[in-house]
């Protein structure tokens, strides 16, 4: 196991140091279960208090903290704590060994072509005529169907399913159970129940993309669906058919995207947002958790609720809404009151 000293450290997340420079960590811990050896992040005021109880041994914070008390660790200052842990960690992921090879027990297809230094684990399936770029990760029973293109450094997770003709970027990370390419939901009513409407498209998604467990990104109709680069899908996605996701956008836990909606660059979505389908979402929209969205929204705004309004009013109106029945009570009171004075002045 490899070791680091903060100096070390300091010098990778350009900090500013704050007692010993030869202290030395070989894993990473939550501040409050630090130990020796460990390296922590401060980056929520509410955890300020571990700071000066933790065992870690080297803890990043940011430049702005101030002390109140003694501290044993050796502090790392930065501009920011939680982008330089995220730094260290890709750092710590990169220095993984990656597995090489392919296993005997999986089952390509003869005219699939396998790039260079890929690995590919028993029980995988690859189709027909697929392409899988050089230093890729494809786990044991993950299925890659026929025609599918995939490009370099690319992960596929156990379990993790890509339909026919789908199309992967470069650096693009399927976790398990994802599936990429599945029908899109359509069907027209006839008078005996529904005829399915064949989804003859694909699903296209750029580099740098990930995409959590369980997630589903349906195929279009006709065309493609489109995972733009950079996107970061939470685990227990819905992405449906023909949609287009925005580079860089990312959404939490349970979101559900309906069909043929566009969503800008930049978004963030909090869990279980529903967005309604044919519509269109601007860029840097953040949509808090749990918000209803249906109907298209501008771009450069922080929204919450159902429909999504500004937070002061969601939370005015939230503050309201518990004091309903009080009010009720008040307004029957004063309606009975008024109806008194009516009667005594008759």
């Amino acid at each position: 196991m490899m070791e680091f000293t903060a100096q070390q450290i300091a010098a990778f997340v350009g900090g500013k140091i704050e007692g010993n420079p030869e202290a030395t960590v070989r894993t990473f811990s939550k501040i409050e279960e630090g130990h020796e050896g460990s390296i922590s992040f401060l980056s929520n005021p509410k955890y300020t208090h571990y700071l000066y109880e933790t065992s870690s041994s080297v803890v990043l914070v940011n430049d702005d903290v101030e002390l109140e008390h003694p501290v044993s660790a050796t502090l790392i200052r930065v501009p920011s704590a939680y982008e330089s842990v995220a730094k260290l960690l890709q750092l710590y992921e990169s220095m993984k060994p990656k597995k090489t090879g392919i296993d005997t027990m999986a089952v390509i297809s003869e005219s699939a072509k396998v790039g260079d230094n890929c690995y590919i684990g028993a029980f995988a399936f690859i189709g027909e005529h697929v392409e899988i770029g050089e230093g890729c990760q494809i786990y044991p029973h993950a299925y890659i169907g026929d025609g599918v293109t995939i490009g370099k450094n690319c992960i596929v997770y156990p379990h993790a399913t890509i339909y026919h003709g789908c199309k992967l970027g470069n650096n693009v990370t399927l976790h398990a159970g994802s599936v990429v390419g599945a029908d899109g939901f359509g069907f027209a009513p006839n008078a005996e129940g529904y005829d399915k409407i064949p989804q003859i498209g694909i699903v296209t998604i750029e580099d740098d993309v990930e995409i959590g467990a369980n997630t589903c990104i349906d195929r279009s109709t006709m065309g493609s669906t489109y995972i733009r680069r950079g996107v970061k899908l939470d685990n227990l996605v819905q992405i449906a058919h023909n949609t287009d996701i925005g580079s860089n956008t990312v959404m939490s836990a349970q979101v559900g995207v309906a069909g043929s909606t566009k969503v800008g660059q930049w978004c963030m979505f909090g869990g279980q947002v529903g967005v309604a389908g044919h519509i269109t979402i601007g860029d840097k929209v953040m949509l808090g958790a749990q918000s209803g969205v249906n109907g298209s929204l501008k771009s450069n705004q922080t929204l919450i609720g159902t429909p999504p309004q500004p937070p002061t009013s969601f939370f005015r109106q939230a503050v309201l809404s518990r004091n309903l029945s009080a009010m009720q009570a008040q307004l029957r009171q004063l309606q009975k009151e008024i109806n008194e004075i009516k009667q005594n002045n008759q």
